[in-house]
Parts: structure tokens; C-alpha cells; sequence
């Protein structure tokens, strides 16, 4: 597969593997902060997954007529 043809949202998924060196962290050394860093990466991801979702309508809309006034 090719870098370039990987949609944002795949790659912004990609992130939750970053879930596995932190169930590591979490099962050797202190599960408490193993939880709350692991409910940290799904939150960023999620948002990133959010944030790089497809707008719906058209581009311009509602952004004046153009010319730098709003009429």
C-alpha cells in the first residue's frame, strides 16, 4: 500500500497502535497511569478521526459574496 493514497482518517486511526506499548507500561509498572495515558491516545485519535472527517455542503458556503463584503 502506498503512503499517498491512505486517506487522513486511516492514518488518524493508525494512532490507536499506540495503545499496544501502553498496555506494556501499564501492566509492568503502574496500571493506574497505564489506564489513564491509554484513555489519553483514544481521545487524541478520536479527535483527530473527527477533525479529519469530510465536510458535508459546498465549499464558500455562507463566506460573503466574494468581493470581501457580506452581501
Amino acid at each position: 500500500m502506498n503512503l499517498e493514497t491512505v486517506s487522513p482518517r486511516l492514518a488518524a486511526t493508525a494512532g490507536l497502535l499506540a495503545i499496544v506499548p501502553l498496555l506494556v507500561y501499564g501492566l509492568t509498572n503502574s496500571v493506574y497511569a497505564g489506564a489513564v495515558s491509554t484513555v489519553n491516545v483514544v481521545l487524541i485519535v478520536g479527535s483527530l478521526y473527527v477533525a479529519m472527517s469530510p465536510v458535508e455542503g459546498s465549499h464558500g458556503d455562507h463566506h460573503g459574496n466574494g468581493n470581501g463584503t457580506a452581501g
